[in-house]
């Protein structure tokens, strides 16, 4: 029987990859619009195709698919019906799989993980980073809920549920969940040792404590200052493995629309993604403005996992 991914996780570290949007812009890709990186799964899906292998190439041993702000609500605002979104939501799927056999390595095992974004990342207004949009329970599950269907039926080895701002949110997706036969991980952004929303980070891992089908809990798009200590609370708070996929650590200039300051990215990979493991995550990787030289430089090592091996250890 093939190993599951919860088993991997048990055994050793595993590399993700980074910010799909970086490479496709390297690429040539515009992502101008709404659904950002997602159009291109109707535009031009060779160029995501394209953007995987890179980070393959890089050693990233689990490619995250270009489905974070794909929805039938986005979708719809180019015409598409519900039965075509939820079409090209599993081809995000089928691409990090065509992507992986084609870069192929005997012995090398390469994961899937199917991206679920926040109902903030289709408002495409960055409330992602605050959360608390108004909406109800029921409505968030309601929108979430067909998505992960979606994503599930083309049988990704694991959903990211990712950039969660808020614990109320956290508890929407890991109901729209339940019972759609794939493990997830959650993930939080968070600032200032909290929630984007504010929330302590020990309540907002507890909504994962207890629940089987969670593999890992961890943080992604933050500064990867704010990832060691997240990780020691995500683990203390749930007994379960950590993720941890911070962004560059650039700073968001909204006036001037740009990214400013030098990327922290490649200081922390070097120096602290061992602490990071150490302290109990087994999946490490970066989102935004976290290329493959970075993934490259992150797979190379040099820290130690626990138990003396090498990280990362294939």
């Amino acid at each position: 029987m093939a190993e599951g991914f919860g088993e991997a996780l048990r055994e050793r570290v595993l590399v993700l990859d980074g910010g799909l949007s970086n490479q496709l812009r390297a690429q040539g890709c515009d992502l101008s619009g709404e659904l950002w990186s997602a159009r291109l799964l109707a535009d031009d899906p060779g160029q995501i195709r394209a953007a995987h292998a890179a980070y393959l190439r890089a050693g990233a041993q689990v490619l995250i698919s270009a489905s974070y702000q794909a929805s039938r609500r986005g979708f719809a605002g180019r015409g598409l019906g519900a039965a075509e979104a939820d079409r090209l939501a599993g081809r995000s799927v089928a691409l990090a799989r065509e992507a992986a056999e084609r870069a192929g390595r005997p012995g090398r095992r390469v994961w899937v993980a199917g991206s679920v974004g926040p109902y903030g990342a289709v408002l495409a207004d960055g409330s992602e980073y605050r959360g608390r949009y108004g909406l109800g329970m029921g409505e968030l599950i309601a929108f979430h809920r067909p998505r992960i269907e979606a994503l599930a039926a083309a049988g990704p080895d694991v959903l990211a549920l990712e950039t969660v701002p808020d614990t109320v949110e956290a508890e929407a997706l890991l109901r729209a969940a339940e019972g759609c036969g794939v493990p997830v991980w959650l993930c939080y952004t968070v600032a200032g040792g909290r929630t984007r929303a504010g929330q302590p980070l020990a309540e907002a891992f507890a909504v994962a404590a207890g629940n089987d089908q969670v593999v890992a809990v961890g943080v992604n798009c933050c500064d990867p200052r704010e990832v060691t200590g997240a990780v020691r609370r995500a683990v203390a708070a749930t007994g379960k493995p950590a993720v941890a996929y911070p962004n560059s650590g650039e700073d968001w200039d909204r006036v001037a629309l740009r990214w400013r300051g030098p990327s922290r990215f490649a200081a922390a990979a070097g120096a602290r993604a061992g602490e990071w493991a150490a302290a109990g995550a087994r999946l490490i990787g970066g989102c935004c403005r976290v290329g493959p030289e970075d993934i490259a430089a992150l797979a190379a090592g040099p820290g130690p996992a626990p138990g003396g091996k090498r990280f990362p250890n294939c």
